[in-house]
This record gives structure tokens, sequence and C-alpha cells, in this order.
């Protein structure tokens, strides 16, 4: 791993030292449920879950080359329907077809591939057995003109389950006009879940135009997407999916909902990304809950180094892993396997610990 270890810290380039030698000064790693190899037993088994759903779960923990770390990496590909087909598989038209998406993620190395009923209902009996599937249930779509915002059912929980899926996820948008009827369709779709076996993942994602201040965005803001991992797991999310933090203080510059000053000097005294994103674990139920970022946005030749940087505040942090999807499929299948090992290889590094 020395090898691997030097490419990240080259990747990191002059934030490498601000990364990796930063210590949390809010709230203690010791508090935290840390992933690990034993974390099913330790977490999962006291919670009212299932044996089918801790066994899923482990199966998920147990495959590709993060297997009996407690670290997950998973390939996303939903992005035909919420970005459109066209603009998501232009630059690489080989994932217009589904079992070059589920090839990518095997290749490589991930714990799963999540992606549409259609993708893995089309090759189920080709790759169930092979990969842990996780079935994304709603989606946004973009057809509609103009343009609107809302996460609608494409798929139901027993579909899921009959094409051998190890585990479903969903998206809320949590602050939008549709937001309670999503809460509660969701809601009820991971209980529906549960009761088959399957482990739940939620992206606890924020929309609404009322999150933009004086030309700042809050919707990746600490606070606001902390409050939203929170109310994931309260509808029990196994594990929560949210966006990296950017910046913090949305509450109070929005002008809204209830907040408190020792949120901002004492659970998150710097705004230091570490510090912000383990403020996102904390509220996943002190990572009882774990806390997956986003991979985000392909750019291009900075997205080996973008990802990099990610995995390495996620797992910081206390952090279970990353999905990332565009940074890796809108290149070629090569590439894109690179990426995701390089990504793979930060959980694998000893030397970078828990702040």
């Amino acid at each position: 791993m020395a090898d691997a270890h030097a490419r990240i810290v080259s990747l990191l380039g002059d934030q490498a030292a601000e990364l990796l030698g930063y210590q949390a000064k809010g709230i203690n790693k010791d508090e935290l449920h840390l992933p690990g190899p034993a974390f099913v037993d330790r977490v999962v088994a006291h919670t009212d879950r299932s044996p089918q759903v801790m066994r899923n779960y482990q199966a998920i923990l147990n495959h590709g080359r993060l297997a009996g770390t407690g670290y997950v990496s998973i390939l996303p590909v939903d992005q035909g329907i919420e970005h459109s087909a066209g603009a998501s598989f232009a630059s690489n038209p080989i994932y217009f077809d589904p079992e070059n998406i589920v090839k990518l993620a095997i290749e490589g190395g991930c714990n799963a591939v999540a992606t549409t009923l259609g993708v893995l209902g089309s090759v189920s009996r080709l790759y169930a057995h092979k990969i842990p599937f996780l079935v994304k249930l709603n989606h946004n779509e973009l057809l509609t003109y103009p343009n609107h915002f809302d996460q609608i059912m494409f798929a139901s929980v027993g579909q899921a389950y009959d094409l051998g899926a190890t585990a479903v996820g969903a998206t809320i948008y949590f602050g939008s006009e549709g937001s309670d009827r999503q809460i509660m369709e969701v809601s009820e779709a991971f209980r529906r879940a549960h009761e088959l076996g399957m482990v739940t993942v939620l992206w606890c994602y924020l929309r609404n135009d009322g999150f933009k201040k004086d030309n700042i965005d809050y919707h990746a803001a600490a606070d606001l997407t902390g409050q939203a991992n929170h109310l994931g797991v309260t509808i029990e999310a196994d594990i929560i999916k949210q966006k990296l933090p950017t910046n913090n203080g949305g509450y109070k510059a929005i002008g809204f909902g209830k907040t408190d000053e020792r949120i901002y000097t004492e659970l998150t005294p710097a705004d230091h990304p570490i510090e912000l994103t383990r403020y996102q674990v904390a509220n996943c139920y002190m990572g009882r809950s774990p806390l997956i970022n986003s991979g985000g946005a392909s750019k291009g030749d900075s997205d080996l180094a973008e990802a990099v940087h990610t995995a390495v505040i996620n797992k910081r942090a206390g952090g279970m892993g990353l999905i990332s999807g565009r940074k890796a499929f809108q290149r070629p299948m090569k590439d894109g396997v690179e990426l995701l090992n390089t990504i793979q290889d930060v959980y694998l590094d000893t030397e970078i610990t828990v702040a």
C-alpha cells in the first residue's frame, strides 16, 4: 500500500497535510459508531432489523475490493432518468447497454451497483448472484416541460425483491413542495423492504430555491444537510447518502427553522470539511446509520483528485464510503475502473485514520 498512499498524497496536492494531519476539535471520534469489519454484529444486530436484513447488509460489506473492511464503494447510475440518458451517456455510449453498467461495477471492485429497475431487471439472471443489486425506487424525470423537480416512484419494493435485489434506495427532496408525500412514500417502501429482508439507502437531498441567499447556495450546508440526514434515519434508512458539505450556517442565513449557536462554535468549531462532514455523521445517529458521500459531477481531468479528496474527508470524518457514478462511467471503462479503485485505495490505506 506504500505506492498507493504516495499516490493519494500526490493527488491531494497542497491540501494533503491539512486533510491527512487534521484532528477534529468538535465531536470526538470516540462518540461515533465507526465502520469496521464487525459493524453488523456491533451495531445492526442491536436494531429491529431482521436476520435477512443483517445477512444482506453483510453481503454488501463482504463484496468487492473493500470486502471485510466495513467500508463501501458503490456505483450509482440513475442519471439516465435524473439527467437524461443522452446527456449522461453521449460521452460513452456503451452505457446505454445496462450490462456494461453492471460490468463496470464488477470490474471496478464495487460492493454494490445502484441503478434503476429497468437496468437491473434486464440483466437480473446474469448478475444478481455476482454482485449485490441496489434498486433505486424513485426518480426525478426531466421530460416534463417546463421542468419540474419531484421524486416519483418508478418501481415497487416487490419488483426489487423479485429481481434479486439486496437493497433498495430512494431520494427525498427535503424542503421541496413534494417532501411530505415523498417522506410518506419512502417510509412505507422502506418498511416493506425491511419485511422482505432488504437493506435501505436514502439519498437525503435538499431542494428549495429559498435555500440560496445573497448568491450563496446552502443546499450543501452542514447544518441543513445534517438535519436532512436526521430525518432520513428517522424513517429507518440503513445507510444515508449525502452531498459533501461545502459551507455552514444555512439556518442563520435563510432565517428559518430552529438552530443553536453551539452547532457553529462547539460542534463544528472550524469550517474545515472534516468537521462539517463529522456533523453530518453525528446526525446519522452518531454513525449507527452510516454516511456515504456523493462523488459529484464529472469535471474532466480533475475527477481523480476530487474523488480522492472526497473519500479522504468522508473516511476521516467517520463515514462508511463513497457512491460515485458520473466520474466513473463518463470515461472509458478502463479509466472508470482506475478511478473506482483509487477511491477504494483510500479506504484500504491504514495510514488514513479517523480524525
